[in-house]
């Protein structure tokens, strides 16, 4: 039984959850680790790091509120160098840590307190995301989607600018840029993209994908306006797409 047990951890990923709260950390641990996962925990900014050195990890949950150097900004130094996906906690109802939680990277976000089973739907929506693509090219294309001198390698996740340079982005932002490039000149309803971008299963705060389509254009449009937003209707990838 417990070699059965194991083998269902690895097929469904490690998680290292981060958050001060003792109770929560033992209460996160125990229920994710019976459904199938590995857990690790941290209580702090430098235990967090010290186990992301130790070993690799396919998500963090990461709390806002922490002592010392706050989740938002592990969140961002995380970012910088990688492209792990974060579920973020936030304080309930506070919209602008919301806010500021995608600003910074996150992929999705859950106000305390929070039912657990919600927190493993979201992982498991998060990392189906970040793992679709993983291992394998686009089907009956190429792997290469080249815009404006851009090009997005979608087995590697990357994006190249026309300089040549990577440009580091969050797996919300590639999913997002993902689905822009699948419909070039299509106007994206909101909960299209919502659905497209996130696997909606549950409630989304709703001004989240503004947020994000806010942080793409920071990073892609700096030679011209690629997103147009249509009023009432979304947003339309107006650029030329080619698949290489």
């Amino acid at each position: 039984m417990l070699q059965q047990s194991t083998a269902v951890q690895a097929t469904e990923g490690k998680v290292l959850v981060v958050d001060d709260d003792g109770e929560i950390l033992s209460l996160v641990a125990k229920f994710l680790r019976a459904n199938g996962f590995v857990v690790s925990t941290a209580r702090n900014g430098a235990e967090m790091k010290a186990q992301m050195q130790s070993s690799q990890v396919d998500l963090v949950v990461l709390d806002i509120m922490l002592p010392g150097t706050n989740g938002l900004d592990l969140c961002r130094a995380l970012r910088a160098e990688s492209t792990v996906p974060v579920v973020m906690l936030t304080a309930k109802g506070d919209e602008i840590d919301r806010i500021v939680g995608l600003e910074v990277g996150a992929d999705d976000y859950l106000p305390k307190p929070f039912n657990p089973r919600e927190l493993l739907a979201r992982i498991k929506a998060v990392l189906r995301r970040s793992r679709s693509v993983e291992g394998s090219a686009p089907q009956g294309s190429g792997r290469s989607i080249e815009f404006e001198g851009w090009q997005l390698d979608t087995l590697k996740r990357e994006l190249v600018n026309p300089g040549g340079v990577v440009v580091d982005l969050s797996g919300g932002e590639y999913d997002l840029l993902l689905t822009f490039l699948e419909a070039p000149q299509r106007v994206l309803s909101r909960d299209y993209l919502l659905d497209s971008t996130k696997n909606r299963t549950l409630d989304v705060f709703d001004r989240s994908i503004d947020v994000q389509v806010s942080r793409l254009r920071r990073k892609i449009e700096a030679q011209g306006e690629l997103i147009k937003t249509i009023r009432g209707a979304g947003y339309l990838f107006a650029a030329a797409v080619r698949r290489k």
